[in-house]
């Protein structure tokens, strides 16, 4: 017994991915793939992706959402672990990165189930709203610029279903939101979205040290 986390080194880290990792070889490809790229640290961890799947499967999450696709590595662990009518929609800004990502989505034969708008998030999520969208998602998942970090919090809240699950990423940013000195404007946009999930009673939050951090808000029935 501990009465606090673990702290997670390079061997540690390795051993847990392989009593617990379970990932296909198509998703390791991408990964691969993606480790080669200029902005290969906006990669979620493995564990992560997994761990996501298994909420889609744990919540019976029909239909999803993602702010941030890069190269598709999340969005497709996410599809694969939805049900054959399910649905991810995907936002993204950029062509080039998730063009990657189409093609593992083609080849793993989830292509289907995901809906990628490229364009600015806020104007999608705004869409969505607008189309009467508002309560019809299960779960949602935040892995984009820190900046808008609170009005993507607050769209995604209002599309979720009562009792819908969201995902914050980066939450603990590489140990910055708690570094006094570090006073860029990401650090404290996170800092402000963390605090203020903290003291939001419309929702049940956790927020694991998994990968970068990531919170856990249950948007609750009442």
């Amino acid at each position: 017994m501990t009465a606090k986390t673990i702290a997670m080194d390079a061997a540690l880290q390795a051993y847990l991915q392989s009593v617990s990792l379970r990932e296909p070889p198509l998703l390791t490809r991408l990964r691969e793939e993606t480790a080669e790229l200029p902005n290969a640290r906006m990669q979620i961890a493995p564990e992560q992706g997994q761990f996501m799947a298994l909420l889609v499967e744990l919540t019976g999450a029909r239909r999803c959402l993602e702010i941030g696709v890069f190269t598709g590595y999340s969005a497709l662990w996410v599809a694969s672990a939805l049900p054959p009518d399910g649905q991810l929609v995907a936002c993204d800004v950029s062509a080039e990165w998730t063009a990657v990502g189409q093609r593992y989505w083609k080849e793993a034969g989830v292509r289907d189930r995901i809906d990628l708008r490229l364009a600015p998030a806020l104007e999608t999520l705004e869409e969505l709203l607008a189309g009467g969208a508002e309560g019809s998602f299960d779960l949602a998942f935040i892995d984009a610029d820190k900046a808008n970090y609170d009005a993507y919090y607050e769209r995604c809240l209002t599309l979720l279903r009562a009792g819908g699950l969201l995902l914050v990423d980066n939450v603990l940013w590489s140990g910055r939101v708690a570094d006094a000195s570090a006073m860029d404007d990401d650090t404290a946009a996170i800092r402000a979205l963390n605090a203020k999930i903290h003291a939001d009673a419309r929702v049940s939050i956790s927020m694991l040290p998994v990968a970068d951090g990531l919170t856990l808000a249950l948007k609750r029935r009442n």
